[in-house]
């Protein structure tokens, strides 16, 4: 399959001002710079939220409850807490409850993709179900040429997310720079960078340093989303945020500069019985960071 023409693309996406404010072009309109929002907001204008995986041992309306209680108001949903076979009465039913939370569903993830058309537009009409506007996703290299359609046509972004290393090897999406090579000249393909994933790049044998800030910065106006986690190579867990060596200070301020438009998703893996309170020492580090940005 061919990528869309320039003509075609500009026709499926007359809203759209220019290639350049890529994040804008799911909004269809120029993302506020987060220094313009309200003071008053304990989260400088970023929109924050949970991956639900944090809460993978409890039921989605359980979660929903937890991430309300947080004070958040955006989540990106997971397989786990949303099949993707789930029917149109269920999806029906995940809205009510998100609803019902006053929560929104920004994201969906993390999903493989590969060269399967027909497959990846099943994904994308779900999302579309859902009511998402991004797909986190694990792509095959084979999959962008599809990809490339599927992404003008339905309007969801694709932020392609970094794993850590597995076992010996690292993670083929593994840095900004590795994201960067094949998505450069693709539309609406961007990143989800995972600081956590980051951090672990880290340990040996790879001993890579991935300054979380800098590979935001590498990533530019393609900062779709991001998952923001702290992580202790040592004991190999995730911790709150400032006990192991993420800054968050430094974070908001890479993502500040790039214009970030996207969502930053708290996930935090350890204690999935009972992360709340772990969560909320970690939001009280964002908004002291906000706060003194």
């Amino acid at each position: 399959m061919s990528k869309p023409s320039r003509r075609q693309f500009i026709a499926t996406s007359a809203a759209v001002a220019s290639v350049a404010t890529v994040p804008a072009l799911i909004e269809a309109a120029e993302p506020r710079p987060a220094q313009q929002q309200p003071e008053r907001d304990p989260f400088g204008g970023f929109t924050v939220g949970i991956q639900s995986y944090s809460y993978r041992q409890l039921s989605l309306e359980r979660a929903l409850e937890q991430i309300q209680g947080l004070g958040l108001r955006n989540v990106e949903l997971y397989r786990g807490h949303v099949p993707l076979a789930a029917t149109e009465a269920q999806i029906r039913a995940v809205r009510n409850l998100l609803e019902k939370h006053r929560i929104t569903p920004v994201a969906f993830g993390v999903e493989r993709f590969t060269k399967d058309h027909a497959a990846n537009r099943r994904l994308f009409e779900f999302a579309r179900r859902l009511g998402v506007r991004f797909l986190t996703a694990d792509p095959d290299p084979e999959s962008f040429d599809s990809l490339d359609q599927l992404v003008v046509e339905f309007g969801i972004g694709i932020a392609i997310h970094p794993h850590g290393p597995v076992g010996q090897q690292l993670h083929r999406w593994y840095s900004a720079e590795e994201i960067m090579k094949t998505i450069r000249e693709r539309t609406l393909i961007g990143a989800c960078l995972d600081t956590g994933h980051l951090i672990r790049s880290a340990q040996n044998p790879f001993n890579r340093n991935l300054d979380p800030a800098q590979q935001i910065r590498r990533m530019g106006a393609r900062n779709f989303g991001m998952h923001l986690k702290d992580h202790d190579n040592k004991t190999r867990t995730d911790v709150v945020f400032g006990r192991g060596v993420l800054n968050v200070g430094n974070v908001l301020r890479a993502l500040r500069e790039v214009r970030f438009g996207g969502y930053i998703a708290i996930e935090y893996e350890a204690n999935p019985a009972n992360p709340t309170p772990d969560i909320r020492a970690c939001l009280d580090v964002f908004r002291e960071a906000v706060r003194k940005l």
